[in-house]
Order: structure tokens, then C-alpha cells, then sequence
């Protein structure tokens, strides 16, 4: 199997939304992103896949020597070999790989955010740097797109917390900030037992609104001249916005469930925002 063949299958396992996002692209770019991803799938799996924090600190400490070796034109894992043929034609930066890392690692030293811009630091980390580098690799002629995409890596990132919070809840992780719980009079039991209530949603909904806002804002930056080259964010846009819809349609109850989007309707919003944008 070669570099870019393993990075294929790990993108395709996955079943994320920004796989089908990919599927437009050309040949070359779509190599380039799909390694990036990739990339971002194994430095998260070092963390989520393993049971001792000391194992996922030492397999961190690897990915960040990894790094080091591919920039010195030296990589061994078969995504970085993959990844290591785009880094100057796609002006992907060392400290953008490196702080992804520095986000996985946040999950291992802090489980509860106090604040919002506390949680915000750590979605820069693990979603907004994700979309400036995936934003180079799909064109930028404009420094407002990678403020663009910055911003809407925040938002996705908001949307993942918000369908995540049972999930993330049976890890001992609240990213919902402390002051924002009790604003709404929820407290971290609340969560990590899976009481649903109306306070609940209340409280929900506050992080709904939120996250549409920051999308609205994300699209407002976006320059006309740079909006053709985007459209692979604006496919996971679609599809991150639309699920957030489904879950609010749903009242909220992501305690207890997962609540996602099939790939047949994954793929037909990819096809309809590429086609009309």
C-alpha cells in the first residue's frame, strides 16, 4: 500500500463530512487534503484510542519528532511521506502541524474550560489551524480567506462539541464552559449523568446560536475572487450547518445519542452546494 493509498483508506473509514468535501477536488489537491486529514486522524486517534494518558503522551511526543523529520525532508509514517510532497507547493507551516498536536494534547491535561474564550483556544488549536492550512491547499489569493477559514473551522468545531456532549461526557470531558453552565443553572453532574431538561436546552440552544453566528461571520469574509477555490469548505459548511439543524430539530437530546447524517444525504449536499455554490 502505498503513502497516499493508506491516507485514502483512513480518510474513507472514517466517515467524516470532509471526506465528501474532497471528492471534487482535483487529483492533486485532493492527495494534499486527504493527507492533511489524515494526519489529523492519527495524532487524534493517539489520544482517543488509548486507554493510558502516559502511552497517548509518548505517542504525541513521536508525532511531534515525525513532524520535525518531515520538515528536514526525513519522514517514515506513511502520512507524513504523503503529506511531505504538498508542504511548499501549499505552503502548509511546521507550527500549524505542530500546534494540532498541541491540541490533542490539551485533551490529555484539561478536561473542564472555564470560559468561553478558554474553549476557544483550544478549537484554534484542533479545528480553526485545520482550516487555514486545508483553505492553502484549496486556493487562497486573499488574506481574508484565511480569516475566513479560521473562523469556520471555529464554527465546525462548535457544531462537533455541541452533537458530542453525551460522548464526551462518558470520557469525562466537558468542553461547555463552566460560566456558560452556570449561567443556565447545569451543573458538570448534570452532564456527565445525562440529564436531559429544559434548562438543558436552554443551554443548547445559547451554544446553537452561537455557532450559526460564527458561521454567518465565517461566510462574510470570504472573498468573491477566492469563493470557486473554498467550495470544498462550503460543502462541509452545508453539511455541518444542516446537521446542526437536524440536532436542534431533534430538541437537543445528544446525551444520549449520536445524532448524524447518512452518507447518501452527506453526498447529495456536497453535489448541491459544488453545482450552485
Amino acid at each position: 500500500m502505498s503513502p497516499d493509498e493508506y491516507c485514502q483508506q483512513k480518510a474513507a473509514q472514517s466517515g467524516s463530512s470532509f471526506y465528501y468535501s474532497f471528492l471534487f477536488l482535483p487529483s492533486e489537491r485532493r492527495r494534499a487534503i486527504t493527507a492533511l486529514y489524515a494526519f489529523c486522524r492519527e495524532v487524534d486517534d493517539a489520544v482517543d484510542e488509548c486507554s493510558d494518558d502516559a502511552v497517548a503522551h509518548s505517542k504525541l511526543i513521536w508525532w511531534r519528532k515525525e513532524v520535525s523529520a518531515m520538515l528536514q525532508d526525513n519522514p517514515s509514517h506513511p502520512v507524513t511521506k504523503a503529506l511531505h510532497p504538498h508542504l511548499l507547493v501549499y505552503a502548509i507551516e511546521g507550527k500549524h502541524l505542530l500546534a494540532v498536536i498541541d491540541g490533542m494534547e490539551m485533551d490529555l491535561t484539561q478536561t473542564r474550560y472555564l470560559d468561553f474564550p478558554g474553549m476557544q483556544r483550544y478549537c484554534w488549536h484542533v479545528a480553526s489551524v485545520v482550516g487555514i492550512m486545508s483553505a492553502s491547499i484549496f486556493g487562497v489569493t486573499r488574506p481574508e480567506t484565511l480569516q475566513y477559514a479560521e473562523k469556520l473551522g471555529l464554527a465546525f468545531q462548535l457544531t462537533n462539541i455541541i452533537r458530542d456532549v453525551g460522548e464526551d461526557a462518558r470520557k469525562g470531558r466537558i468542553y461547555l464552559p463552566i460560566n456558560e453552565l452556570q449561567q443556565f443553572n447545569i451543573t458538570a453532574a448534570d452532564i456527565l449523568n445525562a440529564k436531559h431538561s429544559e434548562n438543558f436546552s436552554n443551554l443548547m440552544r445559547f451554544q446553537a446560536q452561537r455557532a450559526q453566528t460564527i458561521y454567518d461571520e465565517a461566510f462574510a469574509l470570504l472573498p468573491a475572487a477566492d469563493r470557486r477555490a473554498q467550495r470544498p469548505g462550503l460543502i462541509m459548511a452545508t453539511i455541518y450547518r444542516t446537521l446542526l439543524n437536524e440536532i436542534e430539530r431533534d430538541g437537543f437530546h445528544v446525551l444520549n445519542q449520536r445524532i448524524s447524517l447518512t452518507p447518501i444525504r452527506k453526498l447529495w449536499l456536497a453535489w448541491k452546494t459544488y453545482v450552485w455554490g
